[in-house]
């Protein structure tokens, strides 16, 4: 190997550790991974410590972009839900549409009048930072807990806005190389022919994945995620083939497709994806951040940081307001949406290229572009990934918390005590990697998420953080003391309930409690007999009020009879319109209504002790289901 291509191969390797550690970091210290990445890539650039040098890679490095930018926008689109967009559909339509209008001839004025730039590159500035980006969007979103209008919104624009904006700065970058007389309207034709070829061929191209991916014997298993990532980068370089440009609204409309129909493999090839994502992102925000030169980004002064503050405080505010027009969506929620614009790997990548091909046109003023788009990519991030927290809290528009129940496993018994919670009320999500026991949590008409309950992404989809609390009643107890660990470590989530078996197992009541966790129904049960007996409909769910006083008990906790153990156990209490698992600190009130799993065979037995000791039978009509997944 000569030692010109050494350099490049260990460029590229040193690029990729340095972005995946600074990765690494930012997850510890719960802040944007772009915001370390772009310190990273300055630090190992030329200008400091001289590891990697960007240069050395030439056209490769837009090829690098090109394949990593398909996988990002495919990844971004796959977690866009179409109904939740469908409610959103006119505010987005609208920023997608007419606010990136607003933002290119805002920055466009910003440039000329306070730069002092010409009008063609003022331009150029305008296109480029339309984008916002996924990439710095999606994380935000999900640990600042968003209420859900608002944060569709944000990632949808985030996703959507990228394909657009990237598709008007290289046909304006088209129009400033190559000018003549029809310029606007090639442009303007330019423009519409590109969106919806691109669109047209995603589509057609993510139709046909989905129908590929659900026969089960058609890609032999394990190679699901390989074919899916070669089909991407096909889609996007075929698109790009056609017409130049277009492949990154192809991979962007096909991302929408799969993303949305059920494929029996769509949970795995989201988290593949993500995986493959941010370590795309790690390798080329260091890479494109080390070809700028700290001296570019001086030499544009306060008039620089005037245009950043005017993009900020004026051009965005503006965006939204015309963007968010007959919306519905309040002030506070309009205020936060004119607050968050960061910019991403799409600003950048678009930037670097534009620097690469105004030098070669003998245009001057590209590297002053491409130094200028990064300075707003550090400040907006910067700034929003430190800030996006107290802003929220600061405008109200965070979700509440403390509702519903998450329950880990699909079994028979867990299957029943999520249906008392929901008859009782609550709202109930089933986690599962077993995706035809999860069936039938879907067909009794409860929110479903399927995955590996111990990794963040699937309780991510969970949304935890909006729970009263945590349920583990799967067969394994270790993966049910697992899971209360991480909810209350990741997300912090108040109630924890974990389910022992009768029998002596490697997880012991001690600790169950400092993990911060209580036994589910009270004591150790037999899961399994009593998971057997619903499976067989041998039990009946019975609810039952309480009449006693408490002075009357001697216990506040009357059900556990350990006598009756294998007759009936109690499920749910439920007081003032809530309903509650039963826990070890569960305990009872005068009037509260309890719902009991009772043995059908001794169900007279356990009816006979109810009433001799202050219960009341009481009938509770039933909901119709209501089937939703997740």
């Amino acid at each position: 190997m000569e030692p010109h291509e050494v350099n490049i191969a260990l460029t590229i390797a040193l690029a990729l550790i340095g972005g995946v550690a600074a990765q690494i970091l930012a997850r510890h210290l719960r802040i944007p991974g772009i915001v370390l990445l772009l310190g990273m890539g300055a630090l190992m650039g030329p200008d400091l410590l001289g590891l990697i040098d960007p240069s050395l890679l030439g056209g490769a490095l837009h090829t690098l972009v090109g394949f990593a930018v398909a996988v990002i926008l495919f990844e971004g689109a796959l977690n866009l839900d179409i109904k939740r967009l469908r409610r959103e559909s006119r505010t987005i339509r609208q920023l997608v549409l007419c606010g990136a209008l607003v933002t290119a001839i805002g920055a466009a004025l910003a440039a000329h009048y306070v730069m002092g730039w010409v009008w063609s590159q003022a331009v150029l500035f305008g296109t480029l930072v339309i984008v916002t980006g996924p990439t710095v969007i999606t994380p935000i979103v999900r640990r600042v807990r968003l209420k859900h209008s608002v944060g569709t919104i944000l990632e949808a624009e985030g996703v959507l806005i990228d394909p657009v904006g990237a598709i008007i700065a290289i046909v304006a970058l088209d129009v400033v190389i190559h000018p003549s007389n029809a310029s606007f309207f090639v442009g303007l034709f330019s423009i519409i022919l590109r969106l919806g070829t691109g669109a047209l061929i995603g589509l057609a191209g993510g139709y046909i994945l989905a129908l590929l991916m659900r026969p089960k014997k058609l890609i032999p298993e394990g190679l699901e995620n390989i074919f899916i990532l070669s089909s991407v980068w096909a889609i996007y370089h075929i698109s790009n083939s056609l017409i130049p440009e277009t492949g990154i609204m192809a991979v962007t409309a096909a991302g929408l497709v799969v993303g949305n129909i059920q494929t029996r493999i769509s949970r795995d090839l989201a988290e593949f994806k993500e995986q493959l994502t941010v370590m795309l992102i790690a390798m080329l925000f260091v890479l494109l951040a080390a070809d700028v030169r700290f001296d570019d980004i001086r030499a544009l002064g306060i008039d620089g940081l005037v245009t950043v503050a005017l993009l900020i405080l004026v051009v965005r505010p503006l965006n939204i307001a015309v963007g968010t027009a007959g919306s519905g969506l309040k002030l506070n929620e309009r205020a936060f949406l004119a607050w968050m614009a960061p910019r991403g790997i799409v600003a950048a990548a678009v930037a670097s290229f534009f620097a690469i091909e105004l030098t070669a046109a003998g245009i001057e003023g590209g590297t002053q572009l491409r130094a200028m788009v990064f300075l707003v990519i550090s400040v907006t991030v910067l700034l929003n990934g430190i800030s996006s927290s107290l802003v929220a809290g600061l405008l109200g528009v965070r979700r509440k918390s403390d509702q519903g129940y998450a329950i880990l496993g699909s079994t028979d018994l867990g299957l029943t005590l999520a249906k008392a919670l929901k008859d009782g009320g609550e709202e109930v999500t089933v986690i599962d990697s077993n995706a035809d026991a999860i069936k039938q949590a879907e067909q009794m008409g409860l929110k479903v998420v399927f995955g590996n309950a111990l990794e963040e992404r699937t309780l991510q989809r969970a949304r935890l953080d909006e729970l009263s609390g945590c349920i583990g009643i799967t067969a394994n107890e270790e993966v049910n003391l697992l899971f209360a660990t991480k909810a209350k470590e990741e997300f912090k989530v108040g109630k924890l309930l974990v389910a022992l078996h009768l029998k002596d197992g490697h997880v012991k009541p001690a600790m169950i409690h400092e993990a911060g966790a209580s036994l589910l129904f009270g004591r150790p049960q037999d899961i399994n007999l009593w998971s057997v007996r619903v499976k067989r409909k041998l039990t009946a769910i019975e609810n039952w009020r309480y009449t006693k006083k408490s002075e009357e008990s001697e216990d506040d906790r009357p059900w556990l009879v350990e006598s009756l153990e294998r007759t009936f156990f109690a499920l749910v209490l439920q007081r003032e319109k809530r309903a509650f698992p039963i826990g070890e600190d569960t305990t009872l009130k005068q009037g509260d209504l309890v719902t009991f799993l009772v043995y059908e065979e001794d169900a007279e037995t356990a009816r006979l002790w109810f009433a001799n000791n202050g219960w009341v039978y009481e009938r509770v009509e039933e909901d119709e289901p209501n089937q939703s997944n997740e």
